[in-house]
């Protein structure tokens, strides 16, 4: 058909040309979208970070089982977007471990996932192993497996890593906006253990023999290299981009991490955020911050007080933030294929924790086709574009869990 209308086309005015041309494009973009929103559906798509139980700690009268639109996950559009597998992040804040609590408080934000499942059993169920995933997938339930952000519930004890296997974790971010005790942390100047603590390196072959994922997101520099260096299991990087395209941003991953993940096995799991990558809209992060912290000293406030939040307010409606787009995210996806192969990439959106920041045509959880239809715009096979969505963070998975086996420790699922 389309090449009967080319034929056509040699043959109309210039108008009739642009129409029929307008036609051609319009059906082949609306063929093509559908065609995604079929792929999604069809493959298994896993999202390392999804940020939604600390989001539903802070507000109680979220629902995510219903539609939600005060965040950017919720049951219909995970469903929407073909998402099977979303890893809840089990965030401790820093403020959190400093105070004491850790503990506790993980333990009530996985008491909170297992409430998500108890509303809707006929949609979604908890994973706590690779054959849970599959298993839902075919049974046509999404999964809810459990990572934690920030180690500091382990409270220097490595038993607790076998409590919190038992729970449900499958893997740990060993440290967040701070250094804890584990590990220094990527957005702190105080480096006090130069990498990991004595404790931290105790832990990551403990995480290794008990089939937990180590997760290298938020480390410095030093700490990364240490855990690349120690783990005898492939390990994750559950959701960050890369410092190649924001220039001095140390959350993100150097060329050179990204190689050395590649090398042992792992993955990198692509965060969304706009922030993350493109550098317009770190600086816009970074002078934002600057101006709140210049006005608050200048006028004697505290984090609390309300002159600040209108400043705040006030600053941005004067300079609108400047989203990243569907493009960006794709760059980065490139570049981790570039720099360690199509086997080593993945998603980590981390949707519901980075505010309202995310790129265009990647908003919420409902946006997983607009990746597809980006990936394949760039020539990605639908083979590669799987392992992308998914496939790679389960051949890293699995690799852990035989490893762990062979030490004696079996995976725990859910249903077991």
């Amino acid at each position: 058909m389309l090449l009967f209308l080319q034929a056509l086309l040699m043959q109309r005015t210039d108008l009739q040309v642009l129409l029929l041309t307008t036609m051609i494009t319009c059906a082949s973009m609306t063929t093509s979208a559908s065609e995604s929103v079929e792929f999604a559906r069809d493959v298994l798509i896993v999202d390392t970070h999804i940020d939604v139980p600390f989001r539903v700690y802070r507000h109680p009268e979220i629902d995510v089982v219903d539609s939600d639109e005060t965040g950017d996950f919720d049951l219909p559009r995970m469903q929407a977007g073909g998402l099977n597998a979303a890893f809840m992040s089990i965030f401790i804040p820093a403020s959190v471990d400093e105070a004491g609590g850790a503990k506790a408080l993980a333990d009530e934000l996985i008491n909170l996932v297992h409430g998500i499942v108890a509303k809707a059993p006929d949609k979604v169920a908890i994973a706590t192993c690779t054959t849970d995933i599959y298993r839902h997938q075919k049974a046509g339930l999404a999964s809810l497996p459990m990572g934690i952000e920030n180690g500091a519930p382990l409270e220097g004890s490595l038993d607790n890593v076998s409590y919190f296997r038992k729970k449900g974790i499958r893997y740990i971010t060993l440290a967040h906006s701070k250094s804890n005790h584990i590990s220094d942390s990527s957005y702190d100047t105080n480096e006090q253990w130069g990498g990991l603590s004595d404790f931290g390196k105790q832990l990551v072959p403990v995480m290794n023999d008990q089939g937990i994922m180590v997760d290298i997101s938020h480390l410095s520099d030093a700490a990364a290299w240490q855990v690349l260096e120690i783990s005898k299991t492939p390990i994750i990087a559950s959701h960050s981009s890369l410092r190649h395209f924001v220039p001095g941003f140390h959350r993100n991953m150097t060329d050179e991490m990204v190689k050395a993940v590649g090398n042992n096995g792992g993955v990198v799991q692509i965060n969304f955020g706009s922030s993350f990558v493109t550098v317009k809209a770190r600086n816009w992060t970074n002078e934002l911050k600057a101006k709140s912290i210049e006005y608050k000293e200048k006028n004697q406030l505290d984090d609390k007080d309300s002159a600040l939040t209108d400043f705040g307010k006030q600053w941005v409606e004067q300079h609108p933030f400047p989203f990243a787009g569907l493009a960006d995210v794709l760059d980065h996806i490139d570049r981790v294929v570039d720099l360690a192969g199509i086997d080593h990439v993945g998603i980590g959106s981390d949707y519901d924790g980075v505010g309202k920041t995310l790129p265009v045509d990647l908003k919420d959880a409902s946006s997983y086709p607009n990746l597809v239809l980006g990936l394949r715009a760039r020539g990605y096979a639908d083979e590669d574009i799987e392992k992308i969505l998914g496939k790679n963070l389960m051949r890293v998975w699995a690799t852990v869990e035989k490893y762990a086996a062979d030490k004696g420790y079996l995976a725990l699922c859910s249903d077991s």
